[in-house]
């Protein structure tokens, strides 16, 4: 674990106050920003809307995508956009959606090429149950991809639609990358991906950025040895 730091808090509330500060952290420095879909990280994105109505230095893009169009509710555009985006006064100087209106492969493609020369200062990501981060799932072919940017991936976890995601590659070179990971039924991935050899069964723990900070409430947490953390994991 030597590769992330934990932060590990008492609450699912205490972390996405932690994840909020983080998001309006890099808000503050500006640059190239990317977003997640989930539940988890919905009221985090509300808050940092509160404590950061200014988002004008910074361009945003998303990890990934559902591919559906954009007022659809699966839309991880729309969920960014209702929590966060309708709620601040100054808006990024450049919103980098998929556009999922597309066919995946063209949608792909379209953002694969929109992402060039683009270095991400920040992402969220979260965990899914089975293991996968962003969209790329457990021992997908996906995982070996090294000349893309961006790609389209099948229908792997509900709903079940296909999507589109940054790259393993692509997103090795975010600069800062968090997780954020709530509640008990989290705690089985969380063990594979932070305290387990990496592994393609588990995509979230071979996808870290050049600085990886996760952030658990103790739930999430729960099946990481004491040994496994360190002296500095608490409410941070």
């Amino acid at each position: 674990m030597s590769d992330v730091e934990l932060v590990v808090v008492d609450s699912a509330a205490e972390a996405i106050e932690a994840t909020a500060a983080r998001i309006a952290a890099a808000v503050d420095a500006g640059g190239h920003i990317a977003l997640s879909g989930g539940g988890s990280p919905r009221p985090a994105y509300e808050r940092v809307s509160v404590l950061r109505p200014d988002w004008s230095r910074v361009e945003l893009w998303w990890v990934d995508e559902r591919v559906v169009p954009p007022t659809d509710e699966r839309s991880n555009y729309r969920l960014v956009r209702e929590s966060l985006l309708d709620g601040i006064a100054r808006l990024p100087k450049a919103v980098h959606r998929v556009h999922g209106e597309l066919e995946p492969e063209a949608a792909a493609a379209r953002y694969d090429e929109e992402l060039a020369g683009v270095a991400i200062d920040f992402a969220l990501l979260g965990i899914g149950g089975d293991g996968h981060t962003a969209s790329l799932f457990p021992n997908a072919e996906s995982l070996a991809v090294e000349d893309r940017r961006a790609l389209a991936v099948p229908a792997g976890f509900a709903p079940f639609v296909p999507r589109v995601t940054m790259s393993l590659p692509l997103l090795s070179e975010v600069a800062t990358m968090v997780y954020l990971v709530l509640g008990a039924d989290k705690a089985e991935p969380v063990e594979r991906a932070f305290a387990q050899p990496p592994s393609p069964a588990t995509p979230a723990s071979l996808v870290r950025g050049r600085h990886t900070i996760a952030i658990l409430d103790r739930a999430a947490a729960s099946r990481l040895s004491a040994s496994a953390l360190p002296a500095s994991a608490g409410g941070q």
